[in-house]
């Protein structure tokens, strides 16, 4: 087993800075003054090259610069100016690209909203996010907020209707291009995007342009990616990770973006072998449906050459399936959060498959301390809080000073992950505090479980959950999901996890699931779902 990590590549050039106001981080000098000065010179220098495919549209880089001033011009005219913010109501197509640089060349704050939410979620960030303007799929119309709810929204637009409709967005393109973008610092907010609120109301991220160019360059260097790439988005824009990690990627260094709607294994796999796609992002429970495709080594896919993960373990035998399918394909895992602007750390792909439990290394101007519940560094090894820094971590959160303080210390943000770091700087999750298991005093954490049970043939994912118990406090529960053709022998798996556990992190009951366990829009398991299931589940037989 490979335990040291190899000689990285020749790394950007780092220097201290201090941003921010008190924190003293490392950045990568040079590098390009904001998302404006790192978009708009390729549309410069390359005007006919290819810059987004989606569906049947095809825009080059003039193209994509051309519509993207032209609807700046129209959004100026509604009174968007530096500062203001943009919410976009839409799901994954050229017009969220287009209306996304219009604004930034206003200097203006995109606010992006997941097509999944509901009315009120999406009417308390209109309102907590003060957007002026939104921007929203027609088919979405019916979740808008009533007028009286959102105030400081002036103005409704609809993307995918003709521009002689009173509301198209398209309408906004038949203005002249905007002469010139409005300057911005970098310190200066691209972006709020809103965490999930799994507890309490959700809280705004400030994601600037800093942050932003600093995770693009920190995939650039990790990934090994340049202007040739053509990188495929198939998790929501609307996400961090379809956001910044593969759309202003794709487009930051002056390549190419294939758009997806959403991910259908089947429709994937024709687009990526036509379109040439070379990265991507995935959970690895997508790679594992692609890899489920009986005609999968009949598509060509050896353009296909980066590919990153995370949310979930990987599997080995998916590992080592695609990569004898896919020789040429250097797989990584990639840990990060909407806070820290997508990576914080990445696993050299040379070490995947020699190192499944971890999720990396920590990025160059990334760093990482293990910290206990008094807030003191622990000694590598021990497990603790991961507190994460660097430029990539966002400002803080919008209108929230207390979550704010709260949530980032001297510039650490803390994750709430429960981790460790070895000797060799290898970044171990072991789990969400909220999800570790407390069973008589003993922790498990659900990932190692997890970790196992996917390990086992019959088995294509698993979820452990805590089991109230009025004895010991929680029990280990399993949700499971076989894979194609499998039959679950719950007897069996216990037994595999006795051989390999220690006897208290031993699942005690399964729930096995015929249909895929469930997930958000960006792959990750929802294990809030499952928790209310077991115990809807318990109450009935009570």
């Amino acid at each position: 087993m490979t335990t040291t990590p190899p000689t990285p590549a020749k790394h950007l050039p780092i220097r201290l800075e201090s941003h921010f106001g008190d924190r003293v981080v490392r950045c990568f000098h040079p590098r390009p003054a904001d998302l404006n000065a790192m978009w708009r010179p390729h549309a410069r220098r390359h005007p006919t090259k290819e810059a987004v495919v989606s569906g049947d549209e095809r825009l080059n880089w003039g193209q994509l610069e051309d519509r993207a001033l032209r609807a700046a011009n129209g959004l100026r005219s509604l009174g968007v100016g530096k500062g203001d913010r943009v919410a976009l109501l839409m799901g994954n197509h050229s017009q969220f690209i287009v209306a996304f640089f219009a604004a930034q060349a206003l200097g203006a704050v995109i606010v992006p909203l997941s097509t999944r939410d509901q009315t009120p979620g999406l009417t308390y960030i209109l309102a907590h996010s003060g957007a002026k303007v939104l921007i929203s799929d027609p088919d979405l119309q019916e979740r808008w907020p009533l007028p009286a709810d959102v105030p400081e929204l002036r103005h409704r637009l609809l993307a995918g209707v003709p521009a002689t409709h009173p509301q198209a967005f398209a309408a906004l393109q038949s203005h002249a291009p905007l002469p010139e973008l409005e300057p911005v610092v970098e310190e200066d907010l691209a972006l709020i995007m809103y965490t999930s609120g799994t507890t309490g109301f959700p809280k705004g991220a400030m994601l600037t342009h800093l942050n932003v160019v600093h995770s693009v360059m920190h995939y650039q260097q990790a990934l090994g990616l340049d202007e040739n790439v053509r990188g495929a988005v198939v998790v929501p824009l609307s996400h961090v990770t379809g956001l910044v990690a593969i759309m202003l990627v794709a487009l930051g260094l002056g390549g190419t973006l294939i758009v997806a709607a959403a991910f259908k294994a089947p429709d994937f796999l024709r687009l990526a072998a036509r379109e040439r796609m070379s990265y991507t992002i995935l959970v690895p429970a997508m790679i594992s449906l692609c890899l489920l495709q009986d005609d999968f080594a009949q598509h060509d896919l050896s353009a296909w050459t980066a590919c990153g993960y995370g949310g979930a373990p990987m599997p080995p035998a998916t590992i080592d399936r695609l990569g004898q399918q896919l020789p040429g394909l250097r797989l990584s895992n990639c840990y990060g959060a909407t806070e820290t602007t997508s990576p914080t750390t990445v696993m050299p792909a040379a070490l995947t498959r020699d190192h499944l439990d971890s999720v990396g290394l920590p990025l160059p101007c990334a760093e990482v301390a293990v910290m206990d519940d008094e807030g003191r560094e622990l000694p590598r090894g021990e497990i603790g809080e991961l507190w994460l820094k660097g430029p990539m971590v966002v400002k803080g959160y919008w209108n929230n000073p207390q979550a704010t303080a709260e949530n980032i210390i001297g510039g650490h943000w803390r994750s709430g992950d429960v981790g460790r770091m070895d000797e060799h700087g290898f970044v171990y999750v072991m789990d969400r505090r909220k999800d570790m298991l407390n069973r008589g005093g003993y922790k498990i954490f659900s990932v190692e479980v997890e970790n196992t049970l996917c390990q086992h043939a019959d088995v294509l994912e698993a979820a452990v959950v805590a089991k109230p118990c009025p004895v010991l406090g929680e029990r280990v529960h399993v949700f499971v999901h076989p894979r194609e053709g499998r039959q679950i022998d719950t007897a069996a798996l216990r037994a595999f996890c006795a051989e390999r556990l220690s006897d208290y992190k031993v699942p005690e009951s399964f729930t096995v699931s015929a249909a895929p366990l469930p997930r958000n829009a960006n792959g990750k398991l929802l294990k809030r779902d499952m928790r209310e299931q077991l115990l809807r589940e318990l109450a009935a037989t009570a």
